[in-house]
């Protein structure tokens, strides 16, 4: 069963399956809300106590009113469930979450599963042109422009009309304006990723837009130990596109975790 949980200045939306052991906690992609894990978390909840939530304007979290921090957040949803110290599965924006957490406030991380994972400190990680027709497409208030955007850059690996990767755009899109004047970035930790000391897997998608995968790349790289995975067939909704794969990335990288 979900409730509400109270963060700084607002509330969020979060499920506990119950359990014991080491916690696994789901973070969503900016593409998606908590739903998007739908699919993968039966396998994980059969073996681990997982968390989900949506971040604040997506899924069942109310839409902000004062500032937040998606780092401050889930830190008070670990404080909610009273968890000390977890897995962190992160996609897309959820991973840069997930990233910024570890290093923020390291003892509460005890391993990393980034699926196409963002970050902040990157100015490049969308490119120019992808950020032009978005912002000229964003201040037009055109949706539909919004939702085939990302569907040819980011869905890649779907048809061209791909109706449950499009329900997900169109149940965000009010979450991108909502939270815009009120998310404050988390500090930059391109930088930094060579601070991380924990198990970590880095997923990226193949079918993803280019400038995502090099950075993907390069983040893999510069994190210590990290195993890069590449996913032949997943574009940006690896959840979607190769869910058992998916899965399997996060239970190894709970095992070596758990020890």
């Amino acid at each position: 069963m979900g409730q509400m949980v109270s963060v700084k200045g607002g509330q969020l939306w979060a499920e506990d399956s119950g359990g014991n052991g080491l916690p696994l906690v789901l973070l969503h992609p900016g593409v998606a809300d908590s739903r998007i894990w739908d699919g993968i978390l039966p396998r994980l909840t059969e073996r681990h106590r997982v968390v989900r939530y949506d971040a604040r304007g997506y899924g069942r979290s109310p839409a902000p009113t004062a500032a937040f921090s998606l780092a401050e957040d889930l830190g008070a949803v670990l404080d909610h469930f009273r968890i000390g110290r977890a897995v962190l599965a992160g996609s897309s924006m959820g991973g840069a979450t997930a990233i910024s957490l570890a290093l923020d406030d390291p003892a509460r991380v005890a391993g990393l599963a980034l699926v196409v994972p963002g970050i902040t400190g990157r100015s490049d990680l969308l490119s120019e042109e992808f950020m032009a027709e978005f912002v000229r497409l964003a201040k037009a208030g055109d949706m539909e422009g919004l939702v085939s955007l990302l569907m040819h850059s980011s869905a890649a690996a779907g048809t061209g009309y791909d109706p449950e990767v499009r329900a997900h755009l169109l149940a965000v899109l009010p979450a991108w304006f909502a939270t815009q004047p009120h998310n404050v970035p988390d500090p930059p930790a391109f930088d930094r990723l060579g601070e991380l000391d924990v198990p970590c897997v880095l997923a990226l998608g193949e079918l993803d837009q280019p400038s995502v995968v090099r950075c993907n790349e390069e983040m893999a790289e510069r994190i210590p130990g990290c195993r890069l995975v590449r996913l032949r067939e997943s574009d940006h909704f690896p959840t979607l596109r190769e869910p058992d794969a998916v899965t399997d990335l996060i239970l190894q990288t709970h095992a070596a975790a758990a020890g």
